[in-house]
């Protein structure tokens, strides 16, 4: 590896699966691919720490996984110490596993009950060659578990016998057994209680000390990975939102997501009152995604059409209105039966449109959309309302560097000048809108 190259560099990686349809559709080639991971890319140089963060099923897990080829890429390439692993055979990925290890979520499943603590260590020793001296052997799995804060005796205990942060801590000594330069820590500490998660992540950050491992952190809780990455990336729907510090997140965060993840961090004093984002709806699936940005369909700041004069509560209903005639979600023949008035009311009170728009255009499409609505029209009113067209829904955003880390969101994209409270001004003449590569 040459002086400068990152340890650890990911190029596009791409992970998917087929979902789980049923017979008719596997036997006709109708299965849709479930894109876990699409187009990541990040480093990792010796001795830091990349937090990756977001919610579950977002791809974290899975990032984890193929970066070390416990998952086999569907695209993309991982490079390690320069070498392109994704072109390695089963035998030279045997070899490298000394190099690279992985600490899971749950101690509790990952290690064999029937092992002792010895048998469970010793394991990886014997694997790969190392320590072939049965005394050397028994020696260094004792110095492993002092090391990690256990008693040495603890080697001729069963997995059953020790608590959550006992089991976690051996599976640490499992993977540093064969002094790997870098480990993938999924989710090390979110099946633990708080008191115990500090005491695993101040062992982590020692042992990084002592060793110079590089980390790939992987929590769904941004406040776990603040003081113990160096970076931290924030994934949704199986994309990285945004890159950046922990102080450039935790200060002046970029990403409507991120936001929105910073204001659910608990915090102790009674007496705060924070402003508690909260998203609408749920995560999209992964198959078929959202096009444009993925997060539109939940996102507080969505870039109104630039032909009418929005605001922005009231283009988040209207879009919320558009999501759920898209996907056929409106229950409007319950709604008719329960209304007291005019189904095109309870419509709107349903959806949560204003029953006049400010935009004297937008309430006349709005109208006859749910005009249609109340008639069982989906198909006219879909057409009427995908004439509300934002760039968060038809481009993709690219991920840039902005004032602080990198970011993908068109409110800091050049060909969007975005407006205080996520409006956007007229475009350039000419300016077709699509978004700038780095």
């Amino acid at each position: 590896m040459s002086d400068g190259e990152p340890l650890l560099r990911v190029e596009n990686l791409e992970k998917y699966y087929k979902s789980d349809s049923d017979f008719i559709d596997r036997i006709l080639g109708r299965q849709r691919d479930v894109e876990a991971v699409d187009g990541v890319s990040f480093e990792i140089r010796e001795g830091e720490t990349l937090g990756l963060v977001g919610e579950s099923g977002c791809g974290k897990s899975t990032i984890g996984r193929s970066v070390l080829q416990l998952r086999e890429p569907t695209a993309g390439s991982v490079y390690f110490k320069g070498r392109d692993i994704t072109e390695l055979s089963a035998n030279e990925l045997r070899d490298l596993r000394k190099e690279m290890q992985i600490i899971f979520q749950n101690p509790q499943s990952s290690l064999n009950p029937r092992l002792t603590v010895n048998d469970i260590i010793g394991e990886a020793l014997d694997i790969h060659g190392i320590e072939d001296d049965a005394v050397s052997r028994d020696q260094r799995i004792k110095e492993l578990l002092e090391r990690v804060g256990l008693n040495a005796t603890h080697a001729s205990r069963y997995p059953h016998e020790f608590s959550g942060g006992q089991l976690q801590r051996i599976g640490i000594a499992r993977a540093l057994a064969v002094d790997p330069d870098f480990i993938v820590c999924d989710e090390p500490v979110s099946a633990l209680d708080v008191s115990v998660q500090a005491q695993i992540l101040n062992l982590l950050e020692d042992l990084q000390d002592e060793f110079g491992i590089a980390y790939l952190f992987i929590a769904h809780d941004l406040s776990v990975v603040e003081h113990i990455a160096d970076q931290i990336a924030v994934m949704y729907l199986g994309k990285i939102a945004e890159v950046g510090t922990p102080t450039e997140l935790f200060t002046a965060p970029q990403h409507p997501y991120t936001e929105a993840l910073l204001s659910a961090i608990p915090e102790p004093d009674p007496l705060w009152e924070g402003d508690r984002i909260l998203l609408e709806g749920s995560v999209p699936s992964p198959i078929g995604p959202p096009s444009g940005c993925r997060f539109h369909t939940r996102c507080p700041r969505v870039i109104p059409p630039a032909d009418y004069e929005f605001g922005q509560d009231e283009w988040r209903a209207v879009l919320s209105l558009r999501h759920q005639v898209s996907d056929r979600e409106l229950a409007v023949e319950s709604l008719a039966e329960a209304a007291d008035g005019p189904v095109t009311d309870a419509i709107r009170a349903e959806t949560g449109v204003p029953e006049t728009l400010s935009d004297p255009e937008a309430e006349g499409v709005v109208s006859e959309a749910v005009e249609s609505l109340a008639a069982g029209e989906f198909e006219a009113a879909e057409t009427a309302l995908n004439t509300f067209e934002t760039p968060c829904a038809t481009d993709e955003p690219a991920l840039r560097d902005v004032d602080a880390g990198r970011i993908a969101c068109h409110l800091f994209d050049p060909a969007y000048e975005a407006e205080p409270g996520g409006g956007r001004a007229d475009r350039d003449a000419g300016d077709s809108g699509v978004p700038v590569d780095d």
